[in-house]
């Protein structure tokens, strides 16, 4: 058993309060965590509140911010295997998904870095004769963090490195569910040199610890990424404080393949899009809309690319598909499965717990045929590998069907017609939409939904 601590006003603390949590690969106990009572909530927020008005950082010139980010993106690439194969074990993502993913973070932190001596304010030439008006950008405050568990470091990487580029000071509440790679990174914030209090990371459970992070008067901005139910509790505390709020949440994102798209490539990102990260990620293209004239050419093709996909231990390099990360996900994915060929879906393959993996969570790669939208597994998000596929015959039909979701996080356009990807594209109702790929990012892209996906924007110049 690892026992990791949370990491307090550049101190580590095993804090009064402990849980224990599982690896989804065998689903047995392999480290525990401090659980942030009121007091070691409350500790947190006032000692980056401190260190923000009190302490050095506010004396730091914004060259000198950028070069500590920088030296924090550089510990992060040179521990990423150590940090994606924490991830793998607390989570069951793939090692060499989360390997990847822990090392491109850096390139998160390194813009950023550049990022923050370049915010600057302007001169106004106003309507009084011999007077003129100049503005600053000033630190918003205390800025509180809340992530999921399924990509932590990277989801933490856009809140954070904004966050200290524009000079604030953060509290980070990590996962109760897989929360190893934050702690670890902890450790990565302590070597690079930031003033005790700068950066804080804990994690808890919504009573205390999430209540107190959205309602303390301290705290001046909450960024959240997470489920949509989850924001309405938020959105209801931040009334307490009058906190801006920015929130990035779910997603059931659709993939549309027109008869002119490059059906191998097609293929490519309808697998990559879901069978990816074990179909864990907010926003796995799920619904696949193909037209009609390719339809069956396109399931075959799927089918026959799924017979050889290997479901199996994550930190294995020859797996493809790992885990869930949790038991509730598998039983969950089995139950909406199962109400769907009920209601008359169409299981192409998948469905059920792979026969030779005994231990662990594990579910496999599925496709569903559904004549039209209203089946469970076309509505729900799964954060499983499941694809529901839908034949469509025009493109304003397609279109229409895209936008009927309460989700708009993500989108992908698969044709070789340049003149349909952007007519098409336009008018999805979507924060990002892919031509021709998928799930692919940039620290320089903005990233966000609307709808029920949130309305603000991650990485890019925005979030400064």
């Amino acid at each position: 058993m690892e026992h990791f601590k949370h990491y307090i006003n550049g101190k580590f603390s095993s804090g009064s309060e402990r849980f224990e949590t599982l690896n989804p690969a065998n689903g047995m106990p392999w480290a525990t965590f401090p659980s942030a009572t009121e007091d070691e909530s409350n500790l947190a927020i006032e000692s980056a509140h401190k260190a923000l008005y009190e302490g050095p950082w506010s004396s730091y010139t914004p060259t000198q911010r950028g070069k500590l980010i920088h030296k924090l993106g550089d510990l992060i690439s040179k521990h990423a295997s150590e940090l994606g194969d924490l991830e793998t074990r607390d989570s069951g993502k793939l090692a060499v998904e989360t390997r990847a993913q822990s090392n491109y973070v850096s390139d998160y932190y390194y813009y950023y870095a550049g990022l923050a001596d370049k915010i600057q304010g302007e001169v106004l030439p106003i309507d009084k004769p011999d007077m003129r008006v100049f503005t600053t950008r000033e630190p918003i405050g205390v800025v509180v963090a809340i992530v999921p568990w399924n990509a932590q470091l990277f989801l933490a990487a856009t809140k954070i490195a904004p966050a200290l580029a524009a000079g604030n000071t953060v509290v980070v509440k990590a996962s109760e569910q897989a929360p190893a790679a934050l702690f670890k990174f902890a450790e990565l914030v302590e070597q690079s040199g930031f003033p005790p209090g700068v950066v804080n990371i804990i994690t808890g459970f919504a009573e205390p610890c999430g209540r107190i992070l959205t309602t303390h008067p301290k705290v001046a901005r909450i960024a959240f990424t997470g489920g949509t139910e989850v924001a309405r509790h938020i959105v209801r505390n931040s009334a307490e404080n009058f906190a801006h709020v920015s929130l990035e949440l779910g997603g059931k994102s659709p993939m549309l393949i027109f008869e002119d798209c490059n059906i191998d490539g097609a293929v490519n990102g309808i697998i990559a899009g879901n069978f990816g990260a074990s179909g864990q990620s907010c926003v796995a293209g799920s619904r696949v809309f193909i037209q009609r004239s390719i339809h069956s050419q396109i399931i075959d093709k799927i089918k026959e690319r799924a017979k050889n996909i290997v479901v199996g231990d994550p930190l294995d390099s020859d797996t493809q598909v790992g885990p869930l990360a949790t038991k509730h996900q598998v039983e969950r994915a089995l139950s909406v499965v199962k109400q769907s060929i009920n209601q008359g879906a169409n299981l192409i393959f998948g469905g059920d717990k792979p026969s030779h993996r005994k231990e662990g969570w594990y579910f496999e790669p599925t496709l569903l045929d559904c004549p039209n939208q209203e089946f469970d597994c076309v509505k729900t998000e799964l954060f499983a590998p499941v694809i529901s596929v839908i034949a469509f015959d025009t493109e304003e039909e397609v279109i229409e069907m895209a936008n009927d979701s309460a989700y708009g996080l993500g989108a992908g356009v698969f044709t070789e017609n340049l003149a349909r990807a952007h007519r098409v594209s336009e008018k999805i109702q979507s924060g990002i939409v892919w031509i021709n790929t998928y799930r692919a990012i940039s620290p320089i892209a903005p990233f966000g939904g609307v709808k029920q996906s949130g309305g603000s924007r991650e990485a890019g110049i925005d979030a400064i």
